[in-house]
């Protein structure tokens, strides 16, 4: 038996366009795939931060990826979350490929918020406001790019330097740019917030190691959509009670939400709401039984195994065509 492909960042985002990740997600969903039924991933703590373990099958494909989330890594030039992922037949577990895991991470995180974002964004949103200036942020203006007519994008982030590279970026990708200080929320009744307004975006995504609450959540109007993918922790959060009890809450599955996802746990834990809160997952949104509500909306998101699986799978298929044409 060969030894499986590599597929290696470069080669992945070839394989799978961002466009792509996003429909091939949406087609599993419509086919069925139920986000309820994947296991619970293990998280393992050790002493350079922590191991996802995250096992998922679906259609002709399993697979699992082991993740690496070192906080300190930055500081060391080297990326926060590293990974492998393996693609086995579904049917005989023969590996069929091996996959750079942070790569497959940073396209489908900012793939399944596109997929949210089109269903729960109006059609005419053109202004993004994005906190943070790491891969997945750049991932989401890549993604909303894709589902929704951008052409501005307000960026924010706590190094000054960084936020006007990643703008300068934006631009250089054709949208106009400019930058946002971030500063403190103000939380004290009556008193104006002290961050410049998101609100005034039609979409927020929220792509930071924050964890504690980015902005005062009166600042975001009606209509906006807010996406929330930095945490993966009870204790942590980007979104405070305010926004969230405003809003249509979709997330990826609740019962992954209800463990992991702190800007719902802490709400829940301190009687804001209730987990009746929440107006379903992500198949209940492309499937149509989830519809937004007059406020807010928001979508939060874990990170799960069925979507690295899926997009794992079409990087596959793509790679196999590949071969046989050439």
């Amino acid at each position: 038996m060969s030894a499986p492909p590599y597929l290696d960042g470069p080669a992945l985002r070839e394989l799978v366009p961002m466009a792509t990740a996003v429909r091939v997600l949406e087609e599993a969903l419509l086919a069925g795939l139920d986000p309820e039924d994947g296991p619970q991933r293990p998280v393992v703590e050790v002493p350079a931060g922590q191991l996802l373990l995250m096992p998922a099958a679906w259609g002709r494909f399993t697979g699992i990826k082991v993740a690496g989330v070192a906080p300190g890594n930055p500081a060391r030039g080297l990326p926060r979350i590293c990974g492998t992922y393996l693609l086995m037949d579904g049917e005989t577990l023969v590996p069929l490929a091996v996959l750079d895991g942070a790569a497959l991470t940073a396209l489908r995180t900012p793939a399944v918020s596109a997929l949210a974002v089109r269903h729960l964004a109006a059609e005419d949103a053109g202004h993004l406001t994005v906190f943070g200036t790491g891969p997945q942020a750049w991932g989401h203006v890549e993604a909303l790019r894709a589902v929704r007519p951008l052409r501005r994008v307000s960026v924010v982030a706590r190094d000054p330097a960084r936020a006007e590279e990643f703008a300068a970026r934006c631009a250089a990708a054709g949208l106009r740019a400019d930058t946002l200080p971030a500063t403190a929320p103000t939380t004290a009744p009556g008193t104006a917030p002290a961050l410049a307004d998101p609100g005034q975006a039609g979409l927020v995504a929220c792509c930071t190691t924050s964890r504690t609450p980015l902005f005062d959540g009166r600042m975001i109007r009606d209509g906006v959509a807010v996406i929330a993918v930095g945490s993966h922790e009870p204790d942590a959060r980007e979104i405070d009670d305010d926004l969230v009890a405003r809003s249509t809450v979709v997330v990826e599955a609740r019962r992954a939400a209800l463990a992991e996802a702190g800007d719902l746990v802490i709400p829940i834990r301190n009687g804001t709401i209730t987990s009746g809160h929440l107006a379903g997952n992500l198949a209940d949104l492309v499937t149509g039984a989830v519809s937004p509500g007059p406020g807010p909306r928001v979508f939060k998101s874990v990170g799960m195994a069925w979507e690295d699986l899926v997009v794992a799978g079409a990087a596959y298929e793509a790679w196999l065509r590949a071969r046989t044409t050439r």
